[in-house]
């Protein structure tokens, strides 16, 4: 099971961790915690000495109710981060977090690798055209609504059910373009109740019915700061926790705010499956 990034063949059949970089003033864990160049490139250096595949840059802030922000304003924030690392990292495996086409176009044109798009090309209508004309590797997740509206629309019949119809459907459209390299994510806490999002977690094997890499983002989230009655700061050992578990169901990346945890609860995971 491997991606093309780059040209560069990344084997998921062994899990791989995805470290988050928001240049956003307003997420929920890091916003704004980047105040200059030279912050944002020891982050970044610290990610990928401790393990990090993959990088994942969002100037769009997805948290529930986050204000609109511009396609310009996005731009303004994300190209001139994606040109930086490229220029200091350029062995690095930039994926960027976006629904907009444009965006999509131009990040990957300046050397990004693949795209993380939180609607699955539903809010851009030339998203999947985009992403067959770049011939890039595409992670789609599942949600409801925007940003300002999707924690208004958690009403399933069967959430594993609705979601693996929803990837059905979102695969056959990217398909039918040529798309090959194909992600899913089930898009914790996103359109979903903090029950729900522990339903899906149990069920997650359920996704291999899809025969798709997996991706999960369960990284510090309200279900598990909100179970915990804590924040989202002391929230590491219980995103390591949900990890392991996620890694034991079948995820094939893990996005998270740290990678070193991260990246020894997969050594210790491979450990565990060695024999």
């Amino acid at each position: 099971m491997t991606i093309n990034c780059n040209g560069k063949l990344i084997d998921l059949s062994s899990p791989k961790v995805m470290g988050i970089l928001n240049v956003t003033p307003d997420s929920f864990f890091d916003g704004g915690h980047y105040k200059n160049e030279e912050q944002l490139l020891k982050q970044v250096d610290s990610m990928l000495n401790a393990g990090a595949t993959f990088i994942d840059i969002g100037a769009y802030s997805s948290r529930p109710n986050a204000p609109f922000v511009s396609e310009d304003e996005e731009t303004k924030r994300l190209l001139p981060i994606v040109e930086l690392l490229i220029k200091k990292f350029p062995k690095s495996i930039l994926s960027i977090d976006t629904f907009r086409s444009n965006i999509a176009k131009n990040a990957i044109e300046a050397g990004a690798a693949l795209i993380n798009d939180i609607s699955a090309g539903l809010q851009d209508k030339d998203m999947l055209k985009t992403i067959a004309s770049l011939n890039v590797p595409y992670i789609m997740m599942h949600m409801r609504g925007t940003p300002q509206t999707m924690q208004t629309l958690t009403n399933y019949d069967n959430i594993l059910k609705d979601l693996l119809f929803y990837f059905s459907e979102r695969t056959a459209e990217a398909r039918k373009l040529g798309i090959i390299d194909l992600i899913i994510d089930p898009g914790f806490g996103f359109a979903k109740t903090t029950t729900q999002n522990f339903e899906i977690l149990n069920t997650l094997e359920g996704f291999k019915i899809a025969d798709l890499p997996l991706l999960v983002g369960l990284s510090r989230k309200s279900m598990i700061y909100k179970t915990l009655n804590i924040t989202s700061a002391d929230a590491l050992n219980g995103t390591t926790a949900l990890n392991m578990t996620a890694l034991n169901k079948g995820a094939s990346i893990l996005r998270v705010h740290d990678v070193k945890a991260a990246m020894e609860c997969i050594k210790l995971y491979e450990q565990l499956h060695a024999s």
